[in-house]
C-alpha cells in the first residue's frame, strides 16, 4: 500500500551560514530596539570621551534625525576606518577587562549596528589639529575616504532616517511624540547623575531645549534644575553601606521622596558603578516599603547611586546594557531596603505646610495667564468692570519709582548734573544692538544658550514691572500686574552686563581713565585683600610671583581684549581704557582690582568659547551694581561714620566734670566728609538702578531660567490674597 504524501517523512531542514548582512541587521535590531537606545548610547560614549557638554537635536522622534555633539577628546584619523565596524572599541583589549571595566560602553556593537539600519556621519576633531574631518558610514564601513572640514572640539555624530530598512520597526514607531518624550526622560536622569556636564536637548528646529543644564555645585541643585522646586524640596538625604567580604561590599548614597511628594507614577533614577541600570527587585523592594510606610506617597521620586568593586558587577547581560548581575544581590537589595524604611518612619513623624505668600516662586509659578477682563477694550467698544482685586493701578511705562513719591529725600549735588530722565531713556533706547557683532561660532552658540534659556514668565514680569523702590541694600520692590515682588538687583545687574556683553561683541564704545593703573599694583592689591592674615609677609614673594606672571599673560592677551571687548592694556602694563557696556552708567571702580585679578585667574585662554564666556562673565560681575564699599549711612551702617575716641592712658585720666563734658561731645562727632562721600555713592546707585538698569531690562533683557528658583525673584504679596485675607478679618 503506498503511503500518502501528507504523511511521508520528510528530510531535515538544511542548516546554512546567514549573510553577513542579514547577522549584521539582526544584531543591530536587538542594540538598537528603539531611537532612545541610539541617544543612550552615543551619550554614553561623550561621556567616556570626558565631554563637559553634551547637545542633542532630535527630529521626528529621532526616526528622522539624531544629532549628538560633544565637546570631548574626539576621535583620532587613523580610527575613522574601523569606528563602525563591529567588535571595534577602545575600551577594552581581552575578556579579562571585562572584569574591571569602569566605561558605560566596551562591546563595539552600538556605532555599527546604526550604520545597518540608518545613515551615520561622524565629525570629529582631535586637540593639536588644525581642522576636523568628516565621513559618513553604512553598514559597518565609510562610504568614501575622511574629508577635511571645519568643527568645534569634540565629535558630532549624526543618525538619520532611522530604520529605513526595517518597515514593520518602523510602522511601529510612529509615534513621534512618545519617543522624543523618552529621549527627555533619559537626559533628565544623566542630567541630575553627571553634574559637572551641561545637556541640553531639543526638537529639530525648536528654539528652546526641553532639557538644559549646566554643571551644577550640589546634587539637589541638579535636581532641582531638571525636576522641578516642588521636588527637590521633598527629598530626604540617604545613605548605606556595607563593608563586610562575607556578606557584600557596597556604598550607596541618594535621595528620597518624604510625605509631602505625591505623584501618579514612580520615578527611579538609579546608577551602579556609574552606570544608568534598572533593578526591578530593588524598585519592588522600595515600593514595598512606601506602600507600607506612606500610602499616600506610594509612587515616590528615588535617586540611588550604588558603587561596588568592579569585580562583583556583570555588565554583559543585556545586549542594551540596561541590567546588571551584582554578586550579594539580594543582601545588598535587603540593606537598602531597612535604610529606606528607617528613613520613611523618622520622616512621617513631622509634615511640613508652607505659606504660599513668601513661597519662592517655581519655574512654572509666575503665570502669564492674564484675566480677560484687565486686557484694554477697543476703541468704541464698551467697557468691562474690571474686580476690583484684579485692579491693576500702577503703569509700568512710568520709570518714576512709587516708593520716592512718600520720601523726603534731600537732594544730592552730583546728581544734579547728570541729564533729565527723559534723556536717558532716549539714550538707553537709542542704544545701538548690532548684529554683526556675533560673528564668531563660539558667541552666537552663548547668544543662542541665553536665548534658548530664557524664562517666558519672568520675560513678562521684566518687560511690564513698574519699580517702586529699594527695600533694602540687594533687593528691589517690584509690582507687575496685581503681584509685588522682590527682585535681586545684583543677580540681575550681574545677568544683564553679561548678556549685553555678548550681544555687543567687538563693538563697544570706550570710556578712558583719567590716571593709567598698572595691573601688577592692581594684581597685588587684590591678593593682598585676599589674604587671611595682612599682617603675615611670609607668603608676600609668592603673592608678588603670581601678581608678574598674571601680569605677563595679561599683556600677552592684550590684542584680544582691547579687539573684543575694549579693555585696553599698553605695552607697559597699565590699564587705560575700559568699555561702556550701559550708557549713563559708570562701574565701581573700587572693583577693579578684582576684575583685573580675575581676568588673570579665572579666564580658560585655550578653548575660545571658554575664553569668551569666562570673559563675559567677568565684566558682567564688575559691572554689576553691588553694594558700595562704604557702608549705607541710612541704616545701622552711620555707626561706622562716628568719629572713635583716642585710646587714652588710665593713669592720666582724670575723674572731671570737664573730661566727662567732652567724652559726651565727642561721641556725637561725625566725620562729615566720609559721610558726605557715603551718600553721594548711595544715591547714584540708586539712580542708576531706577533709571538705567531697569528701563535697560525692559529692552535687553533675557532672564535665564534658574533665576525663578534661586531667590533673584521671589513673589510676596498678591492683591487677590490680600483681599481674601482682608474679606476674612
Amino acid at each position: 500500500m503506498e503511503m500518502d504524501e501528507a504523511t511521508q517523512p520528510k528530510d531535515p531542514p538544511k542548516i546554512s551560514r546567514l549573510d553577513d548582512s542579514v547577522v549584521n541587521r539582526i544584531a543591530a535590531g536587538e542594540v538598537i530596539q528603539r531611537p532612545v537606545s541610539a541617544v543612550k548610547e552615543l551619550v554614553e560614549n561623550s561621556l567616556d570621551a570626558h565631554s563637559t557638554s553634551i547637545s542633542i537635536v532630535v527630529k521626528d522622534g529621532g526616526l528622522k534625525l539624531i544629532q549628538v555633539s560633544d565637546d570631548g577628546h574626539g576621535i583620532r584619523y587613523d580610527d575613522l576606518p574601523i569606528l563602525c565596524e563591529r567588535h571595534t572599541t577602545s575600551k577594552l583589549s581581552t575578556f579579562e577587562d571585562l572584569q574591571t571595566v569602569k566605561s558605560m560602553g566596551f562591546r563595539g556593537e552600538a556605532l555599527a549596528s546604526m550604520t545597518y539600519v540608518g545613515h551615520v556621519t561622524v565629525t570629529t576633531i582631535t586637540k593639536g589639529q588644525l581642522h576636523g574631518y568628516r565621513v559618513s558610514y553604512r553598514d559597518g564601513v565609510m562610504e568614501h575616504e575622511p574629508k577635511a572640514c571645519d568643527a568645534v572640539k569634540g565629535t558630532q555624530i549624526m543618525v538619520e532616517n532611522l530604520f529605513y530598512n526595517m518597515i514593520a520597526r518602523r510602522k511601529t514607531l510612529q509615534n513621534s511624540a512618545d519617543d522624543y518624550s523618552k529621549i527627555v526622560d533619559l537626559l533628565s536622569r544623566f542630567a541630575i547623575h553627571h553634574i559637572h556636564v551641561g545637556f541640553s536637548c531639543r526638537k529639530h528646529g525648536a528654539g528652546r531645549a526641553d532639557v538644559h543644564t549646566v554643571a551644577a555645585s550640589s546634587r539637589l541643585d541638579a535636581i532641582r534644575s531638571v525636576y522641578g522646586v516642588s521636588v527637590a524640596r521633598s527629598l530626604i538625604k540617604i545613605e548605606a553601606a556595607d563593608h563586610n567580604p562575607s556578606s557584600s561590599v557596597f556604598k550607596m548614597d541618594g535621595f528620597i521622596s518624604n510625605s509631602n511628594y505625591v505623584a501618579k507614577k514612580i520615578i527611579m533614577v538609579l546608577y551602579i558603578n556609574d552606570r544608568l541600570v534598572e533593578c526591578t527587585a530593588l524598585k519592588r523592594a522600595v515600593e514595598i516599603v512606601y506602600a507600607a510606610t506612606l500610602p499616600k506617597a506610594s509612587k515616590p521620586f528615588i535617586y540611588m547611586s550604588i558603587v561596588l568593586p568592579p569585580e562583583h558587577v556583570d555588565v554583559n547581560v543585556h545586549p542594551t546594557k540596561r541590567e546588571v548581575s551584582l554578586l550579594n544581590q539580594e543582601v545588598i537589595i535587603e540593606k537598602i531596603q531597612s535604610v529606606v524604611e528607617s528613613k520613611l518612619r523618622n520622616s512621617n513623624e513631622s509634615r511640613t505646610f508652607r505659606e504660599q505668600i513668601v513661597e519662592q516662586s517655581p519655574l512654572g509659578s509666575i503665570s502669564m495667564d492674564k484675566d480677560p477682563n484687565f486686557s484694554p477694550s477697543p476703541s468704541g467698544s464698551k467697557s468691562q468692570k474690571v474686580p476690583v482685586h484684579k485692579m491693576v493701578r500702577t503703569d509700568s511705562l512710568d520709570p518714576a519709582g512709587r516708593l520716592h513719591a512718600y520720601l523726603q529725600v534731600k537732594p544730592c549735588g552730583p546728581l544734579e548734573n547728570n541729564p533729565s530722565l527723559t534723556a536717558v531713556r532716549s539714550s538707553v533706547r537709542q542704544r545701538r544692538n548690532p548684529k554683526e557683532g556675533a560673528d564668531l561660532t563660539s558667541i552666537q552658540e552663548l547668544i543662542d544658550e541665553i536665548d534658548c534659556n530664557c524664562h517666558s514668565g519672568l520675560l513678562e514680569v521684566v518687560r511690564h514691572c513698574t519699580y517702586v523702590g529699594m527695600a533694602d541694600d540687594i533687593f528691589a520692590v517690584l509690582q507687575h500686574d496685581t503681584h509685588l515682588y522682590l527682585a535681586n538687583v545684583v543677580n540681575l545687574s550681574k545677568e544683564l552686563m553679561y548678556q549685553q556683553v555678548l550681544r555687543r561683541f567687538a563693538h563697544f564704545n570706550a570710556m578712558q581713565l583719567s590716571d593709567p593703573a598698572p595691573i601688577f599694583e592692581l594684581i597685588m592689591m587684590a591678593l593682598k585683600e585676599d589674604n587671611s592674615d595682612p599682617g603675615c609677609h611670609e607668603n608676600d614673594g609668592l603673592i608678588e610671583k603670581i601678581a608678574e606672571m598674571n601680569t605677563e599673560l595679561l599683556k600677552q592677551k592684550a590684542g584680544l581684549l582691547e579687539d573684543y571687548f575694549c579693555v585696553h592694556i599698553d605695552i607697559r602694563g597699565n590699564l587705560s581704557r575700559l568699555p561702556v557696556i550701559l550708557e549713563q552708567y559708570t562701574p565701581d571702580m573700587d572693583r577693579v582690582p578684582e576684575f583685573v585679578l580675575c581676568l588673570g585667574n579665572d579666564v580658560d585662554w585655550e578653548d575660545e568659547k571658554n575664553c569668551f564666556q569666562s570673559i563675559s562673565a567677568a565684566l558682567g560681575n564688575f559691572y554689576a551694581m553691588h553694594p558700595p564699599m562704604l557702608p549705607n549711612p541710612s541704616g545701622d551702617g552711620m555707626q561706622f561714620y562716628k568719629k572713635r575716641k583716642p585710646l587714652r592712658n588710665p593713669e592720666d585720666e582724670e575723674n572731671t566734670p570737664e573730661n566727662i563734658g567732652d567724652d559726651t561731645t565727642g561721641e556725637n562727632e561725625i566725620e562729615q566728609e566720609l559721610l558726605s562721600e557715603a551718600e553721594t555713592v548711595w544715591a547714584q546707585r540708586e539712580w542708576s538702578i531706577q533709571h538705567v538698569l531697569f528701563p535697560s531690562m525692559r529692552l535687553f533683557f533675557k532672564p535665564p531660567t534658574s533665576m525663578a528658583t534661586n531667590g533673584t525673584f521671589v513673589r510676596v504679596a498678591s492683591l487677590e490674597k490680600l483681599y481674601k485675607i482682608f474679606e476674612r478679618c
